[in-house]
């Protein structure tokens, strides 16, 4: 069985995301342990609240170095909501840039809606690639968030493959997800998406496998 670690840091919807992993078929451990979150097929790093919020209690049990590590050796990570966001190089939330953990460059800012937060069921534009969209290309996933990535600028030049980008809309265009390398990431709430999130879920395990 594919073994993941979820990332647990204080924060972060972290039983709702174990029991879908577990769902989606992972033997999920909830663990800020070092050896155990290096090691395990998969990390997950979960995220809710504040960027700087988060940013702080990532770092206080050294999860930025974590993951940073797992990317370096090329062992994937899966980043949800806030946990994607903080993958960018800042978040700007109320006036208080924060800097973020720079697997990517940009920064994440409040949506340009007139309501917010963006909360309930939405559709997405798969990339034509994507894995974890596999079969799911029309479905609908749910989201809590006011922030989020609404440009992407990383260049990435072969031989490296491109980054499969998935959006979605709200007030305009923003990333609902990523998949990058070992990095992936969704803006939504996969372990509150129902059945497609857990067959989103089971797309990524089988990526660990590969």
């Amino acid at each position: 069985m594919t073994s993941v670690v979820v990332l647990d840091y204080g924060t972060g919807n972290v039983h709702s995301a174990v029991k879908a992993l577990e769902l989606a078929g992972a033997d999920v451990t909830l663990t800020h342990d070092r050896k155990l979150a290096l090691e395990a097929d998969g990390l997950v790093v979960p995220g809710v609240g504040a960027f700087s919020a988060v940013m702080a209690a990532l770092t206080s049990v050294r999860g930025d170095e974590i993951i940073d590590r797992r990317i370096a050796g090329s062992r994937p990570v899966l980043g949800i909501c806030v946990g994607m966001q903080v993958m960018f190089e800042h978040g700007v939330e109320r006036g208080i840039d924060t800097a973020g953990l720079g697997e990517w460059p940009g920064t994440v800012t409040e949506l340009p809606a007139p309501v917010l937060p963006h909360m309930g069921w939405n559709t997405v534009k798969t990339d034509p690639d994507s894995v974890l969209f596999r079969g799911l290309e029309e479905e609908r996933f749910y989201f809590v968030h006011s922030y989020a990535a609404q440009s992407w600028t990383l260049d990435v030049q072969p031989p490296f493959p491109q980054p499969r980008l998935t959006w979605a809309e709200h007030g305009g265009p923003f990333l609902a997800a990523i998949e990058n390398g070992p990095l992936s990431a969704t803006q939504f709430h996969p372990e509150k998406s129902g059945d497609a999130g857990i067959r989103l879920l089971k797309n990524w395990l089988a990526t660990l496998r590969d």
